[in-house]
């Protein structure tokens, strides 16, 4: 099977192939532009004859749990990344599918973290043959050097939810790591010693996967209250010593930054936010778990409090900054996709304004409409950004593939989309003229905000004209890109070459990019 064939140009203008390991796709045809038809993939059908009558599902070890649940050669394998670099049991499905002789996977999990660097050498061996999922770190570059067997697919949160309802990626097996589980399958993240928060990111999978196998260190009676994952869609519960590190989900990115150009940055953002009267009464926002990030939801703090206000909600990933934000009476609720640190797990388990949430409801675009696009203020990152606006969030100067896409995507579709960057990094400036890989298109892009400046988007003249007297220091993309350049100079594009590794999914399932090998 080829990895790729017959390329074409898409609306973006980017060269994308048509097929993609065998299976044919559909290239960006603009935004809001393609409309699927038919009917959501239905699983299969299953009979209470063929589980206990006493509810207890429970399987001897996660061994036995993939032989009954059929694992063989090419099947789709799913996992989650609620416990980001603390997970300890992706690499221990494909210890097993190794150890069986089990032979070209499809591994699918909603992100991959440096702790899975242990699968490389089944990448070589060929008992993975690809990973269609966010790739950080040792994986990404691995797939950069052209290493991987397949074509990587990378997808945001609500694009893999829309791949698994839609039936573009049939799951064969999904193992869903859970902190607390009951024998029948119900299974939540907010109880136990493992505690992580939510398992939103295992929903999809869990209803639609024709094998749903939990996995959890703590095995309470029925029922496992709440349950974030219904018993009802669970085929095998497998009790294990330990199922992740949960002072592991705390990202070194999830603390508030300490740099004076970063705090700069965060300042003049929530000025402009102020200025541009989208902080009001009643509003809502989202923040990257970035250190610029929650630098200005503090900032955003301060803005209510002078003023007496009140924010209805936070869209997050949460930890101890929103978190505190809800407790002082600032906000009314955190609607929760993800969550980053201890203080997070805390809250969700105690408040009941801390709501969980998935994919489903805030994200996929194959929806009745979703949260993204009720959201006042969405505060985002990015490694490029070009003179279009157009940004990417997934690959360096360099061109390696290091980050996945996450939520990043679905979150374009709010009323104001504002990225804080600086203006460059290690001597490299961020403003380009074309970005090497496109992830998110310029018009949805509103605001670039740097040290040394802020660009708005000239589509958006509503808020040029709403900050034209501000004082705030206003430039046009064109300046901002000219003064990075002036301090670093002219970045040198980076070495690819011909060979598609990857590609990049836009939130309605068509290709709106390639990423190409690294030559070395």
């Amino acid at each position: 099977m080829k990895k790729y064939d017959k390329l074409t140009k898409n609306a973006a203008g980017r060269m994308v192939p048509k097929i993609v390991n065998g299976t044919e796709q559909i290239p960006f045809q603009g935004v809001g532009k393609y409309k699927p038809t038919g009917r959501k993939f239905g699983p299969r059908i299953s009979s209470c004859v063929d589980y206990p009558d006493d509810g207890n599902k429970t399987a001897k070890d996660l061994k036995e749990a993939l032989i009954k649940s059929g694992l063989k050669d090419g099947m789709t394998i799913s996992t989650h990344h609620h416990f980001r670099n603390g997970d300890l049991i992706a690499n221990q499905i494909f210890d097993i599918a190794h150890e069986l002789g089990v032979k070209n996977l499809r591994w699918y999990p909603s992100a991959s973290f440096p702790c899975q660097e242990h699968l490389i050498p089944y990448l070589e061996d060929g008992t993975i043959n690809r990973i269609e999922g966010s790739m950080n770190g040792p994986l990404g570059k691995f797939a950069s050097e052209g290493k991987m067997k397949g074509l990587g697919v990378l997808r945001s949160h609500g694009g893999r939810y829309q791949a698994i309802q839609d039936g573009e990626v049939q799951i064969d097996i999904s193992v869903i790591a859970a902190p607390t589980a009951d024998a029948f399958g119900n299974a939540n993240g907010v109880n136990g010693d493992a505690a992580c928060g939510l398992l939103g990111f295992a929903l999809g999978d869990s209803q639609y996967a024709d094998k749903v196998i939990v996995v959890t260190d703590n095995l309470v009676p029925f029922p496992a209250i709440p349950w974030q994952i219904h018993g009802n869609y669970v085929d095998y519960v497998v009790e294990v010593e330990k199922v992740g590190l949960a002072e592991r989900i705390i990202s070194g990115t999830t603390r508030i930054t300490k740099s004076p150009d970063r705090l700069l940055i965060a300042e003049i953002t929530a000025k402009f936010c102020e200025a541009a009267g989208l902080i009001y009464d009643g509003f809502s926002y989202q923040a990257g778990a970035g250190g610029t990030a929650l630098s200005i939801g503090n900032y955003f703090g301060d803005i209510l409090r002078k003023n007496n206000w009140k924010a209805r909600f936070i869209r997050a990933g949460s930890n101890q900054y929103p978190v505190a934000l809800l407790e002082e009476g600032l906000v009314e609720y955190i609607l929760d996709g993800q969550t980053f640190d201890l203080e997070g797990v805390r809250s969700m388990r105690e408040n009941p304004n801390h709501i969980n949430t998935s994919p489903f409801t805030s994200y996929n675009y194959h929806g009745k409409g979703n949260f993204a696009s009720m959201i006042d203020i969405v505060v985002l990152g990015a490694t490029e950004v070009d003179v279009n606006f157009n940004a990417n969030v997934v690959t360096h100067s360099d061109g390696y593939l290091l980050h996945g896409i996450g939520g990043w995507q679905n979150c374009l579709f709010s009323k104001c989309t504002i990225l804080p960057i600086p203006l460059f990094r290690d001597r490299i400036p961020v403003i380009r003229d074309e970005v090497t890989t496109l992830c998110g298109p310029g018009e949805l892009i509103d605001v670039i905000v740097t040290e040394r400046g802020i660009a708005i988007n000239p589509l958006r003249k509503d808020l040029i004209e709403k900050v034209k007297d501000s004082g705030l220091p206003i430039k046009t993309i064109e300046e901002l890109k000219a003064e990075g350049e002036a301090i670093c100079g002219v970045p040198e594009k980076p070495q690819l070459g011909d060979e598609i590794i990857a590609v990049i999914k836009w939130v309605d399932g068509t290709i709106i990019d390639s990423v190409r090998k690294v030559i070395t």
